[in-house]
Order: structure tokens, then C-alpha cells, then sequence
């Protein structure tokens, strides 16, 4: 029997922490999550499951001096990008792993023209000369529909509006032609109309290029859109992962089915009331080493302190196995 390819990045036993006023505090726990060539993954959860840390963990671009990665690996092409140097971790940041950051405002440099910052990682990872890279730019802003682009080119950020900021990131992001493009709630302060038109832009362009995507969302809908394999973080922990199609066929875990319970769907009735889940995701110091949306719900876990084991339900379907969760 043939051997399954290696995944582009294998993200292995995962724990990150951030210093506060409690001490240092893990925000994730044991995360494993892995990306194959040419798919688009998911991370889906509410705000504070440690969503972004996970993906932020991957090059190493937690706040400083707070976060911190207490265990875990990142095999990308065989080697571990969390025991890499700074200098050879550069090497691969821009290049061959893109990331369009959630605020595209804060990300991109007040002071720097559109254009140059566009260029700036053409000339430092494929070595393209000043005029060059600049050219290059025009063309990328072109691909991501940015009207009078040699003229935008010369502008600053402010000079954009959000949806405008968000595809000269998403213009960065793929300059190089990346193996994998990171997305960490991509559309944040985007109105709905505009989101779909950024999603729909990285999309289609990350077919074109043939990379493989990371996404992070709290948003159901913009993960059934967009991804082939759905992860779903629940404070901290990874609850549930399976193909997107099957999640939304077949959602086994308690959390899981409740996200869907709160979206809206297109066959809903007019001024249909949505649920809520009840409670909130508790603060990292209030972690519990069992079931934790049990926790939540303020019942009693029945494996007590034990975490419930991540099992394969049926191929590629996964789920944390907490008896009162999974019923």
C-alpha cells in the first residue's frame, strides 16, 4: 500500500503562552493540525480559542516579549520552523509562506508607499532589481483588481479604503509565489459585501498559484466557502477536525454543532432568531484540564479531570471524545 504524501506543514503537539498578570499562561494546548499541498485548511472558533496564536506560532510572530512557545514542532518540508534561527526562519517568511495579517491598516507601514512595500520582498527573496520589483508591484495590484495601479502604487495607506488595504496584503502575501498562505481572519472590519469580494480574491488567486492556505475564522459560513479540511478550536484545544463537507454532514462535537446552531443560513425564514451558546469561553487562567465545554456549560465532565482522548471517529473525522459532548 502506498504510503499518504507528506503534508506541506505538520503542525505537532503545539502549546503557546503569553506572559499576564497570573504568570505565564498557555493559550493553546497540544494543538496538531496538518496542511497538505494545494488545500485550503480552516482553524474555526470563537474569539480567544487560540485560533490566531496557532497560526502566528508558525513563523514566530507572537507579540513580543509576551508570547512564548512552550512545546511543539512545525515540519514544514522537513525541517522544524520553531527550532530554526531568525535568519534562516527569513529565509522562508514572504517567501515561501505568505501571511495576510488581520489588520491590514495596522500591518501595512504608514510611511511607506504602496508600491515599495509590494516590492520590498520581491527584491530581498527573488533578488529583482529596484525598477523591477516596482514594475512587479504595479502587475500584483493589477491581479488583486486595484483600479489605476501605477497610480495607487505611489500612494499611501491611508489613501486606501479598508477593502483596498486588504488586497495590497493579499498582493504581498503572494508576490513570491508561496508554498502556503497564511490568513489570520483575513476580513476583520470589512462590511459583509466587501469580505466576499476579499475572500473571493484570495481564492481564486491561491488556485492560480497552486498554494495551500491556511485560514483562520470565527465565521462557519467563510470556512464552508473556502476550505477543504475544517479544524475546530474550542479554549485552547483542537475538539473536532474533519473534511469540510463532512463537519457540516456530520458535526459530532457538542461546541461544533452549537457554532452551527448560531449561523445563518440562506434557507432560514425572514427575521429568524438565532440561538446563542450559552456562557463564554473562559480566560486561560481558568483552564481545566477535562472537558472544558463542559466547563462551559457548567456540568460535570464525565472523565472527570481526564481530557477526553482525540479519537478517529470514521476516516478523517476526528473528535474529542468527552461522552457527555459527543452523544
Amino acid at each position: 500500500m502506498n504510503e499518504p504524501p507528506a503534508p506541506l506543514l505538520d503542525i505537532r503537539y503545539l502549546t503557546v503562552a503569553f506572559n499576564g498578570e497570573s504568570g505565564l499562561l498557555s493559550v493553546t494546548d497540544d494543538v496538531s493540525l496538518s496542511i497538505p499541498k494545494n488545500v485550503c485548511v480552516g482553524i474555526v472558533g470563537e474569539s480567544g480559542c487560540g485560533k490566531s496564536a496557532t497560526a502566528m506560532s508558525i513563523l514566530r510572530l507572537l507579540p513580543q516579549p509576551d508570547g512564548r512557545i512552550l512545546s511543539g514542532q512545525a515540519i514544514f518540508h522537513g525541517q522544524d520552523l520553531l527550532a530554526m534561527s531568525i535568519r534562516q526562519l527569513s529565509a522562508i517568511r514572504g517567501a515561501r509562506i505568505g501571511v495576510v495579517f488581520q489588520e491590514a491598516g495596522q500591518a501595512l507601514n504608514p510611511t511607506q508607499r504602496i508600491g515599495d512595500q509590494i516590492a520590498e520582498p520581491l527584491m530581498l527573496h527573488l533578488g529583482l532589481d529596484e525598477e523591477e520589483a516596482r514594475r512587479r508591484a504595479v502587475s500584483l495590484l493589477e491581479a488583486v483588481h486595484i483600479p489605476s495601479s501605477a497610480q495607487r502604487a505611489r500612494e499611501y495607506p491611508h489613501a486606501l479604503s479598508g477593502g483596498m488595504r486588504q488586497r495590497v496584503m493579499i498582493a504581498i502575501a503572494l508576490a513570491c509565489n508561496p508554498e502556503l498562505i497564511i490568513a489570520d481572519e483575513p476580513t476583520t472590519a470589512l462590511d459583509p459585501t466587501v469580505q466576499q469580494q476579499a475572500l473571493a480574491l484570495l481564492r481564486d488567486l491561491r488556485r492560480k498559484s497552486g498554494s495551500a492556505c491556511l485560514l483562520i475564522s470565527h465565521h462557519l459560513g467563510v470556512i464552508a466557502q473556502n476550505c477543504d479540511i475544517a479544524y475546530v478550536m474550542y479554549a485552547g484545544r483542537v475538539v473536532e477536525c474533519a473534511p469540510t463537507a463532512e463537519l457540516f454532514a456530520n458535526p459530532l462535537h457538542a461546541y461544533t454543532r452549537a457554532l452551527l446552531a448560531t449561523t445563518i443560513r440562506p434557507d432560514m425564514p425572514h427575521k429568524s432568531l438565532l440561538l446563542c451558546i450559552p456562557g463564554s469561553v473562559p480566560p486561560p487562567h481558568q483552564y481545566v484540564t477535562g472537558c472544558r465545554f463542559c466547563q462551559r456549560l457548567g456540568r460535570p465532565a464525565p472523565l472527570g479531570s481526564e481530557r477526553p482522548p482525540f479519537t478517529e471517529i470514521s476516516p478523517g473525522h476526528f473528535v474529542e471524545l468527552c461522552p457527555a459532548c459527543t452523544q
